[in-house]
């Protein structure tokens, strides 16, 4: 079966101007990880493994279909976020063998095998039993599945039903929400971006036919970002008084789809193909004027898979794009295996929760001012297990006296990041908190992935264990620094006290 998806999607790939160096790469299924590339000769550093023409990549750009609703476009919605390029692979699915990319969809005449994944683990698919065991993390407010079935109803549907000539009743069945869901999954996990080429006319053809849309797909950049060893290309990288302050800041999702230009979004076929794994990147994509090539950044041996990069993202942001999590050696303080990209978010209302029950004033003013200044109602702890500066700040923010925090608000400076026990106190008060929002303690999860339990545990349980346990090793870390400081930091009052008696009694101290 694998083999029969890799034939077919090769031979369209190559009618397509597809070039792939077939002596040296070689598609292959790998337990885990899906189909991907693998070495069949040792390969040089610096080498072309193979090149896709801009035309052949699949945006709102390099399909018709936005030129063919013209107005109604824009008048939808649809250039905005993903619902447009969700649009335009249902639409491409639907035309069946007529579509340019009716290969890579899987839609040739004798053939439904897409070399796209049409099943994924991921936690927009799970039921709420398994969604379950991920409260507490990172990934519950980031699944998406209510915005995007908003957008369905809200744009698609809409759209659907004003053009019959382009999405007949009897096609309904691609125009599903299940396949809005698949489409869109496939995007997250998949899709690379691009900037336009530097001098571009950015004049396409209305039908977004011919060569200014060849000239404009898109992939997951380092923007601007020049190669050292390959003269011109650009290098590519795959794609929150008595009442309590109320804390968040201007909506600022880090979710691609709300930072990036939707039309730079693109599909590209046979890049997508390439998995990717902590630091084991040994090749990666890069894009000149007429073509996107993908070459290898080191020597890579025969039987070796060939990797990209995501950039070494999380567990919390694997599971939830890819439907996979990384397990690797992890570096002192923490120990075992994990994901040494990790991170655990701490909201800045919970900070402020700790702090109000000790607070002898009103908060929200500094909550207010915090906000305006820096911007942050999110601190990320990372697997240094060392608290970042912009809690520390925050947190001392909210200790100062009163004719303190009025001088820091008149210079509209923030404070300092300085660790004193005070600020320690809270902190420690913070990740004890922060970690009771988790229903099982770290070493519940660490008894579950023991050999002779792990084995008995579903996918997708496994994953989220494996996702919030590497949460809690970081909490858990910083906390033991944070009452570890605590036991040999003098207290603030008493080191205000001997810098007094230092300075000569009654003196100022100056700073």
């Amino acid at each position: 079966m694998a083999g029969r998806v890799a034939s077919e999607f090769l031979d369209w790939f190559r009618t397509q101007h597809g070039n792939l160096d077939a002596a040296r790469v070689g598609i292959v299924d790998f337990p885990g990880h899906g189909r991907g590339a693998i070495a069949l000769q040792d390969i040089p550093e610096d080498h072309t493994l193979f090149s896709i023409p801009r035309d052949l990549t699949l945006s709102t750009r390099t399909s018709m279909l936005p030129g063919l609703m013209g107005e109604a476009w824009t008048e939808h919605g649809l250039h905005e976020g993903w619902a447009g390029l969700i649009l335009c692979m249902m639409w491409e699915e639907s035309k069946g063998p007529e579509s340019k990319w009716a290969g890579y969809l899987g839609l040739s005449a004798n053939s439904r095998l897409a070399a796209l994944p049409d099943k994924f683990d991921t936690p927009m698919f799970w039921g709420e039993e398994d969604l379950n065991e991920l409260k507490g993390t990172a990934v519950v407010d980031k699944v998406g599945r209510d915005e995007a079935e908003r957008d369905y109803h809200g744009k698609l549907v809409p759209a659907l039903k004003s053009r019959a000539d382009l999405f007949p009743p009897d096609r309904a069945s691609y125009f599903s929400l299940e396949r809005y869901h698949l489409m869109g999954s496939r995007i997250l996990s998949r899709s690379f971006h691009v900037e336009q080429w530097k001098g571009e006319q950015d004049d396409e053809d209305e039908e977004h036919e011919g060569e200014g849309a060849a000239d404009t797909s898109a992939m997951d950049v380092d923007p601007q970002e020049i190669g050292d060893e390959i003269p011109g290309p650009t290098q590519a990288e795959e794609n929150d008084g008595s009442e309590e302050p109320h804390v968040e800041a201007e909506d600022d999702d880090d979710d691609d789809e709300d930072r990036e230009d939707p039309a730079d979004v693109a599909m590209v076929p046979m890049a997508d193909m390439l998995n990717a794994r902590y630091e084991s990147e040994n090749a990666k994509l890069f894009y000149e004027e007429r073509e996107l090539k993908m070459v290898s950044t080191k020597p890579i041996k025969a039987g070796e898979q060939i990797w990209n990069t995501y950039g070494d993202p999380p567990n919390s942001d694997l599971l939830r794009r890819y439907g996979h999590v990384d397990l690797v050696p992890l570096s002192p303080p923490l120990s075992g295996v994990g994901n040494p990209g990790d991170v655990v978010e701490v909201r800045a209302d919970l900070v402020v929760s700790v702090v109000s029950k000790k607070a002898k004033c009103g908060l929200q003013e500094r909550v207010d001012w915090w906000l305006e200044e820096a911007d942050d109602d999110v601190f990320v702890l990372r697997t240094d297990c060392e608290l970042p500066e912009e809690l520390v700040s925050f947190v001392r923010l909210l200790l100062l006296p009163k004719d303190e925090w009025e001088r820091t608000a008149r210079k509209s400076k923030l404070p300092k990041p300085k660790v004193d026990k005070d600020v320690l106190s809270v902190s420690a008060n913070v990740l004890e908190s922060r970690l009771k929002e988790y229903p099982t303690t770290a070493e519940d999860d660490e008894s579950l992935l023991a050999p002779g339990l792990v084995e008995e545990l579903s996918t997708n349980k496994r994953h989220a264990i494996i996702v919030r346990l590497g949460e809690k090793r970081i909490l858990r870390g910083a906390l033991e620094a944070v009452r570890g400081k605590l036991r040999i930091t003098p207290s603030a009052s008493k080191k205000r006290g001997r810098e007094e008696e230092k300075d000569g009694k009654g003196k100022k101290v100056r700073k």
